[in-house]
Formats: C-alpha cells, sequence, structure tokens
C-alpha cells in the first residue's frame, strides 16, 4: 500500500523526512489552502492512504477539519499539546506516533551512539 502525510509547511515536512523514508510522499497545504489548493492537492494525493499531521494550535485545527472533510477516510496524527508544532516536535515523540499509525516499516530509526557500538576489546 501507498501512503501520504499531509502537513503544514515544508518545515514539518523536513522534519517528518529525518524519520521516514521515500516510501512515503509527504504533501504540504502551506498554511490555511483555498478550493483550488485542496483539488491540487486530492488529485496528487491520488489512491494512497492519507494520515492528516497538523500542529495542535488554532491553525492547525482549522486545516485538520479541512483536511477531514478533503479525505474523510485519512487516519489522524497528532502531536503532543505543548511542542511549538510538528516542526520541533523531537524525533522520539514523532517516530512512537508513527508507529502508532502503523507506519513502521518506513520508519528511519536513529543510528545507535557510537558509544552503544563499542566493545571491550576497543580498549
Amino acid at each position: 500500500m501507498e501512503y501520504a502525510i499531509v502537513v503544514e509547511g515544508k518545515n514539518d515536512r523536513s522534519r517528518l523526512r529525518r524519520v521516514l523514508d521515500g516510501g512515503v510522499d509527504i504533501y504540504c497545504t502551506f498554511g490555511t489552502p483555498g478550493t483550488d489548493q485542496l483539488e491540487k492537492l486530492r488529485h496528487a494525493v491520488g489512491d494512497r492512504q492519507v494520515f492528516i499531521f497538523t500542529d495542535n494550535d488554532s491553525s492547525g485545527k482549522r486545516i485538520r477539519g479541512m483536511l477531514r472533510d478533503l479525505f474523510p477516510d485519512a487516519e489522524h496524527i497528532y502531536t503532543r499539546r505543548g511542542y511549538a508544532g510538528v516542526e520541533n516536535t523531537p524525533e522520539d515523540y514523532l517516530i512512537q506516533q508513527l508507529e502508532k499509525a502503523g507506519l513502521d516499516a518506513h520508519i528511519v530509526y536513529p543510528a545507535q551512539s557510537p558509544a552503544s557500538e563499542w566493545s571491550k576489546d576497543d580498549f
């Protein structure tokens, strides 16, 4: 199955791209979308399984409502209240939310720290 995540802006997309492989397309609304932009977005997403991941502020909630109408079968991913939007959500929390959404196969987990890869033979 092919997947698409819709976010508000390019910084959100960049943040998610750090933890997702290229198998998940990420689309931006670039703020509150107009009718034409919504139609272009619907066309671009096509038949993919859609996930909506907007900020937990008034603008993000308004955009989520518009996207809910456009993609009624979409699944919703939420960031925790208190984080300054998707772009400032810690990677470990993003990964946790993406795992809950069932996107495990597309998550790029951070590399282990070099200290955890040392063995006693290295000293």
